[in-house]
């Protein structure tokens, strides 16, 4: 899926690029070889259309670099320890701290005295 995503992420990229530089600037660039068949484009020319599909194809550009974020995400928020098998199995119970033991008072000594 997000090596999918990553060709349509290049294809973009082109797209926006060439529609970028096809568009008038006051330099000309490359618009100069929009050619003459303007009337396919309506009365203003390849202006307008060159724009809206500049803004589409960022939309698109932006949008797709957003989900393959959310995807990258996903996929790399697990760690390698987490794929780590151990063969001695770890219960709670031995991870769980020891409860603190009270101390014991000392006794009072003894007497060995008997009665003879």
């Amino acid at each position: 899926m997000t090596s999918t995503l990553l060709i349509v992420q290049i294809v973009l990229a082109i797209a926006i690029t060439i529609s970028v530089l096809l568009q008038k600037s006051s330099s000309i660039g490359l618009g100069a070889y929009s050619g003459s068949n303007e009337s396919m484009f309506g009365a203003k020319g390849p202006t307008g259309f060159l724009a809206k599909a500049t803004f589409t194809l960022a939309f698109l550009f932006v949008a797709n670099t957003l989900f393959l974020g959310f995807l990258y995400t996903e996929e790399n928020s697990k760690s390698v320890v987490d794929n780590i098998k151990s063969s001695v199995p770890v219960s709670a119970e031995k991870i769980s701290a020891p409860a603190p033991v009270a101390p014991i008072a000392p006794l009072a000594p003894e007497s060995n005295q008997t009665a003879k």
